[in-house]
């Protein structure tokens, strides 16, 4: 099977599979929205769902973050890990997005990715499902599965959004990345990957992984 017919498989068995793409994490806004992927990094969505309400509790817009301290915002999200620098984040962003942005989540990477703890992947994100701009944000689940479907070298995170840009029509990043998601954590995850229930990876799969798992 060439690429062009492994392209159309993925995207016709992720359409059967997941006609709904809700975002995982919960939010209401822009804003909410960039503070629940931030928190996200090396973190679990089920969790950050679990401490985010608490956090907008006490403050789900910039004018309300600011008025906690660094400590008390580290404190309610420590949980989610990395909170030293993640709660500097929420901190510093939220000041900057007043300071500014007149108070308003920009809608542009240049501007995203110059807040603290906000990366390319986070912007993207943000960019996707807050602004519906056409992005393909790759965290591990894509990287890994772009890969097991031999769509990308699996160098990095950077050559993956690029193969996967470049694969996939531009309408359908937005709705695809989190279709990608999906289905990695409930047929294709990284550990205890039982490859005879992955049905991309077991029709398109490199045949070096296969001859492994078959």
């Amino acid at each position: 099977m060439n690429k062009k017919n492994k392209v159309h498989f993925v995207i016709d068995t992720l359409e059967n599979l997941y006609s709904q793409t809700p975002i995982p994490l919960l939010h209401k806004d822009p804003y909410t929205l960039l503070i629940a992927v931030l928190l996200s990094a090396q973190c679990t969505d089920e969790r950050v769902n679990k401490i985010t309400p608490i956090l907008f509790n006490r403050a789900d817009c910039p004018q309300e973050m600011i008025k906690l301290s660094i400590s008390e915002i580290e404190d309610i999200i420590r949980p989610c890990g990395l909170s030293p620098m993640k709660s500097k984040g929420i901190y510093g962003l939220s000041k900057m997005i007043l300071e500014k942005h007149k108070g308003m989540v920009p809608n542009n990477f240049k501007d995203l990715e110059a807040f603290p703890s906000v990366g390319h992947k986070t912007a993207s994100v943000v960019m996707s499902q807050a602004f519906k701009v056409p992005a393909f944000p790759v965290d591990t689940h894509i990287h890994r599965l772009m890969y097991r479907w031999g769509l990308t070298n699996g160098k990095n995170v950077e050559t993956t959004e690029k193969d996967a840009k470049r694969l996939f029509p531009k309408k359908l990043w937005n709705k695809l990345h989190l279709q990608i998601i999906y289905y990695g954590r409930e047929f294709s995850p990284a550990r205890g990957w039982n490859i005879s229930n992955d049905i991309i990876t077991k029709k398109i799969g490199r045949k070096s992984i296969l001859k492994k798992l078959i």
